[in-house]
């Protein structure tokens, strides 16, 4: 049996560890697809933390057995390419799908977001999500409802007791008690 060369096993260990490293990997099929296609998909991702790259399925097949995520090895068939994410899963999905509805060639196959493993259907719902900052905000919003509720409940108490008081008095008034 042969040894891998020292750069092939360097490779398979930087892709192993980008996997370990991401918060998502998404696989897409890119066939068909131009260089200058691929290069501005890549610089469409950047932004949003993610980092699309092409690495030979032997090696990304191997590197994936090894990692955290071992089932990624399943979607590495025919020309692929892995979306490793950094950051908000939802933004990177959101880009890749609207890139393949511009350009049919991407098929998203499929990928693993923490330990979950999606299918190009989860990939898709994934990409429905809004962003990360609203939906903390929506969350931040509900938690924070009751609260203003009660505080709202709380601050009518006196402010009622006041007006019932003030009523209470100009009553008596009217009717000539000091």
């Amino acid at each position: 049996m042969d040894n891998p060369r020292p750069e092939k096993v360097a490779l398979v260990e930087q892709v192993r560890s980008r996997i370990d490293e991401a918060s998502a990997v998404i696989v897409t099929e890119y066939r068909g697809l131009k260089v200058k296609d691929l290069e501005a998909l890549r610089r469409s991702l950047a932004p949003l933390g993610g980092e699309y790259r092409v690495y030979k399925n032997t090696l990304a097949r191997l590197a994936a057995g090894r990692s955290a995520a071992p089932e990624l090895a399943g979607l590495l068939d025919g020309p692929t390419a892995l979306a490793f994410v950094r950051g908000d899963a939802a933004a990177v999905t959101k880009a890749l799908r609207e890139f393949s509805r511009a350009n049919p060639l991407l098929v998203i196959k499929g990928g693993v977001l923490g330990s979950s493993v999606l299918g190009a259907a989860d990939i898709s719902a994934l990409a429905d999500l809004p962003p990360r900052e609203v939906l903390l905000a929506r969350l931040a919003g509900s938690l924070l409802a009751p609260v203003q509720s009660l505080a709202g409940l709380l601050a009518a108490l006196p402010r009622n007791f006041a007006y019932g008081l003030a009523a209470l008095v100009d009553q008596r008034r009217a009717s000539g008690e000091a």
